[in-house]
């Protein structure tokens, strides 16, 4: 299975920032859309980072309040994992698990088209078991 499958299924939908917001607009948008992670984008096309509720904790801890009123840009995390949309979903999902990574943003020719959480892989995952025992099952019953 692909990437493009499961995002086919979940949508291309893609909340950005820009790098120079601050951090403070960062947290709204996250509560707004109810998300966990933002990818930083200056043209809503290209993927320059990617900032998390979890660099939010860090750098919280590490600079206090500061960084609410502080730029986007000196909280994320500049070195992103991306995968295009014809990548493999187990090479995927070992990625993530490997790297620690929850969000992976979808490219295609350097340009942004979706993004996919762990819980986006694993309720795929669900879904497909799930399709597998109603067919199994189904062929028992014949």
């Amino acid at each position: 299975m692909r990437i493009s499958d499961v995002v086919r299924r979940k949508g291309d939908f893609v909340v950005t920032i820009a790098s120079d917001a601050t951090v403070g607009e960062l947290l709204a948008l996250l509560a707004e859309h109810k998300i966990g992670a933002v990818v930083v984008s200056d043209d809503g096309e290209s993927v320059a980072g990617i900032v998390s509720e979890r660099d939010i904790v860090r750098h919280l801890h590490s600079g206090g309040t500061a960084i609410i009123d502080g730029p986007v840009s000196a909280i994320m995390t500049s070195e992103v994992h991306t995968c295009d949309d014809q990548c493999d979903l187990s090479d995927l999902e070992r990625t993530m698990t490997e790297n620690r990574i929850r969000h992976v943003p979808v490219v295609r020719d350097g340009k942004l088209l979706a993004i996919v959480s762990i819980g986006d892989i694993v309720k795929n995952r669900i879904d497909d078991l799930q399709a597998e025992r109603d067919q199994l099952r189904d062929y028992i019953a014949q």
